[in-house]
């Protein structure tokens, strides 16, 4: 069970966590019919999407472009299929149509492409945008005393090797930009191994508060904890928010937890299969309607 997040009621949040797990299953439909796209990072983040697109975003699926809603950055575009998979869950477009997954053509492309699929609010590419492009959205926001909106944007530990991302961390502790909450997958892996091993983040808690962040630790697959984190981080005035979520990559398949080599291939068939008979089980606790 998870924790319970502030207001959260307890028939709320198991209602949240079979959320996630749908789309956890549909990440995997969509990578194996794809046959290629990012496993771990996806599955990770399910219960962090989950919190987001079905309890803290002031957002509206039948009207992306409203004028009052929130704004969601992913800076980790890699990952999206976790973000294509709450979307369609959310309304913003068929479930099927997450089949068409990096097909050419097809609006749900290997990266967030803004122009074609109304949701998404930047394209990604280069890792280590996405914060920058938030502080120039929340400086905007303040401007036009847009107060009531926030500006929510994830991003990879791995990206965070990118020295932007700490140019932008700078700027937002300069201007104070209370309107923006960043979260940091801390799954502790990235392409080609360990981050530690690859390139060293700790202390990263310090790190983010030395830039005049205030900085919040939770276990990133409680959805329970993320949300009370995100309603925190809203509540925070005169510093932006890092929220540092602990993931395990593969979340929800044994096979793939904790393994970095899952961070960008795609199950074959039988791996598919497998993933998803543990997932429609929760592992073996339930008995599946496919079954």
């Amino acid at each position: 069970m998870s924790s319970n997040g502030m207001g959260v009621a307890p028939e709320k949040l198991i209602e949240l966590e079979e959320t996630a797990n749908r789309i956890r299953v549909n990440i995997i439909r969509m990578l194996e019919h794809a046959g290629s796209g990012h496993s771990a990072g996806s599955l990770g983040q399910a219960d962090i999407f989950t919190a987001l697109y079905f309890y803290m975003l002031v957002h509206n699926p039948k009207n992306p472009d409203w004028a009052d809603r929130d704004i969601l950055l992913q800076s980790n575009g890699h990952t999206v299929p976790v973000r294509y998979a709450a979307m369609a869950e959310a309304g913003y477009f068929p479930k099927q149509e997450l089949l068409t997954l990096r097909q050419f053509g097809s609006r749900l492309q290997g990266h967030p492409e803004r122009v074609r699929l109304p949701g998404l609010e930047t394209t990604s590419g280069p890792l280590g945008s996405g914060l920058s492009q938030a502080c120039g959205i929340a400086l905007a926001m303040r401007m036009d005393n847009q107060t009531h909106r926030h500006v929510y944007v994830t991003t990879g530990d791995g990206e965070l090797d990118e020295g932007n991302i700490w140019e932008a961390a700078m700027l937002a502790g300069k201007y104070k930009l209370s309107n923006i909450t960043v979260i940091v997958d801390r799954n502790n892996i990235q392409i080609d191994g360990t981050t530690e091993n690859v390139m060293p983040l700790e202390d990263l808690h310090g790190k983010w508060s030395s830039f005049g962040w205030h900085v919040m630790e939770v276990n990133g697959n409680d959805i329970g904890a993320v949300i009370e984190a995100l309603q925190t981080a809203k509540a925070i005035t005169e510093k932006p928010v890092a929220i540092l979520a602990h993931t395990v990559p593969g979340k929800g398949v044994d096979f793939m937890e904790q393994d970095f080599h899952w961070h960008g291939i795609a199950p074959n068939h039988e791996q598919a299969k497998k993933a998803l008979a543990e997932l429609r089980t929760l592992g073996g606790k339930i008995r599946s309607e496919h079954q």
